[in-house]
């Protein structure tokens, strides 16, 4: 038996076989394609479009945040530059499958230099090029492995077609040696409530098909070659914790009565009825970019509030908090900043774009308070990239002026940490995101390999920045919320909340665990939890020290 450590999504346990994920198609050759070329364009073209209209349809099946993935990866198989690309390569003589191969890479060295959201998009080109040459082959593409027995997928990564349509009746678990907690795979994983460890490394080395293996989200932990014994008690415990996440839905709290809102992160208005029905006591946090990313133009105010009172409409009496257009450079649109920088992700984005552009700023406080005017729900309104007291007090102001009654700031840039007790002064709120913080307190960009080590909230760099913002919080009477990927962490979670966390916002399908975990501490072992999470030197060491 031997045992290895990864980062786990949820609190699920598997047990059983193992069975790797097959590896990708071999590369093609630069070789001439020595006919036709318009033919052989067409060709490419064919499997382009055919690919595309794949993932558009395994979207509109799968729906949710996994339609959002797969119709992202749809656009990329039928984004004319590429299409020119391939053509150019092929009319340029080589053949077509190498002319895809080439056209995607440079695409994603471009994307992955952009960084931010252009990078996340990134890391799903290679499937979807993957997915093109097996199409020109006239062979499957690379997928998930048929059994008809259960059994834990292994692979160096996932792609999100693949993720998001995994039969849950065979596929007991997923464990991979490349991602992390932000990655795609996790996203979609806890989306779907799979039980996943993800950044397993040195993971293919040590795994063959059929071998033994138990998979513990909760732990991180994956032990290849466990005895009967400790395959019998996974399994018990995978009944007990399944029974814990399937209790009756209540407001989350801690086993003490402690009062923890467990709220829901949602993209689209249409989202709401599932949270609500997997226990969602409001929103954490409502993306506004689905109404931006695509246009043209700004929309206008009567669309907008068309679209935002749907969404307060379906939480009625309950707290509903929006976040205003988080765009710039990193997601370009040319109403709002079209000027080319060099790191995007250090550049005018978020408040800084808005303040730039503050018509645009004004439009959607002007929607949102006329969404609140005619609705009941309980409307919190932040701006993200909130970096100090001044832009706080910038932000709050202009809500003020229409009206919004709860105006707050999001923190994402670290010296809103150090700064917590000027902000506080001004916000109504705060709301941690701590995917954006994590990268930017150790300056790694979160969608790239070679830096994944830093991608871990777990850290107590990070963790020390929460503890300013809930001690900041807690002094001023200001609630502290988190709604990033770390609040869907149930383990972690624990934690949040003893540094002075007030609410925690996730993908819906995380709420369940979350409250399970929540319910077995009590404050005062919360807070113990965190003091030993902080005062450890690494992720992994404060990890291990909670769990």
């Amino acid at each position: 038996m031997s045992t290895m450590h990864g980062v786990g999504v949820g609190r699920g346990i598997a047990a059983g076989k193992a069975l790797r994920m097959p590896e990708k198609l071999t590369p093609p050759t630069d070789a001439q394609h020595g006919g036709d070329g318009d033919a052989e364009a067409s060709r490419a073209s064919e499997a382009l479009a055919a690919v595309a209209q794949e993932l558009h349809e395994r979207g509109e099946v799968v729906g949710g945040e996994a339609q959002d993935v797969l119709q992202a990866a749809s656009l990329m198989a039928q984004d004319p530059a590429l299409a020119d690309d391939v053509a150019s390569r092929i009319r340029a003589g080589v053949n077509a499958e190498y002319a895809v191969q080439e056209a995607f890479g440079q695409f994603k060295q471009m994307l992955v230099a952009l960084g931010g959201y252009m990078a996340e998009r990134a890391t799903d080109l290679d499937d979807v090029a993957q997915r093109v040459i097996a199409r020109l082959r006239g062979v499957p593409a690379p997928g998930v492995p048929e059994s008809d027995e259960p059994f834990v997928l292994v692979a160096r990564d996932l792609a999100p077609a693949d993720t998001a349509t995994l039969d849950l009746d065979k596929v007991q678990a997923l464990v991979t040696q490349d991602g992390g907690p932000t990655s795609h795979t996790a996203i979609l994983a806890r989306a779907k409530s799979i039980t996943a460890i993800v950044g397993v490394s040195g993971l293919l080395d040590a795994v063959s098909d059929e071998q033994g293996i138990i998979a513990d989200a909760r732990t991180g932990e994956v032990t290849l070659d466990p005895s009967d014994r400790e395959i019998a008690a996974a399994l018990a415990e995978r009944s007990r914790r399944s029974e814990a996440a399937s209790a009756p839905i209540t407001p989350g709290a801690l086993a003490d009565g402690t009062q923890v809102q467990l709220l829901a992160n949602l993209g689209r208005p249409e989202e709401a009825a599932e949270a609500v029905k997997l226990g969602a006591e409001g929103v954490g946090l409502f993306r506004t970019e689905f109404l931006f990313l695509d246009a043209k133009e700004p929309p206008s105010v009567e669309w907008q509030t068309e679209q935002y009172a749907a969404m307060l409409s379906a939480f009625e009496g309950k707290k509903v908090v929006v976040r205003v257009l988080d765009a710039g450079a990193d997601k370009p649109l040319s109403f709002l900043n079209d000027a080319d920088e060099e790191n995007p992700a250090l550049g005018l984005r978020g408040i800084r774009a808005l303040e730039k552009n503050e018509n645009i700023l004004r439009d959607q406080l002007k929607a949102l308070a006329d969404a609140d005017a005619a609705t009941n729900a309980d409307l919190w309104v932040m701006a993200p990239m909130i970096a100090n007291a001044e832009e706080t007090e910038y932000f709050v102001a202009i809500g003020r002026e229409y009206g919004l009654k709860t105006v707050g700031a999001m923190a994402e840039v670290p010296s809103i940490a150090v700064l917590a007790d000027q902000v506080m002064k001004h916000a109504d709120f705060v709301s941690i995101g701590t995917n954006d913080l994590t990268q930017y307190t150790f300056a790694a960009d979160r969608m790239l390999g070679t830096v994944a080590q830093f991608q871990d909230p777990w850290h107590p760099a990070v963790l020390r920045l929460i503890e300013r913002l809930g001690d900041a919080g807690a002094a001023l009477d200001t609630p502290v919320g988190v709604c990033g990927e770390a609040a869907a962490d149930p383990a972690l979670a624990v934690v949040l909340v003893g540094l002075g966390v007030t609410s925690l916002s996730m993908s819906p399908a995380a709420l369940a665990d979350v409250r399970a975990e929540l319910l077995t501490v009590t404050m005062e072992e919360a807070k113990e939890r965190a003091i030993k999470a902080l005062h450890a030197t690494s992720a992994r060491g404060a990890r291990e020290a909670v769990l």
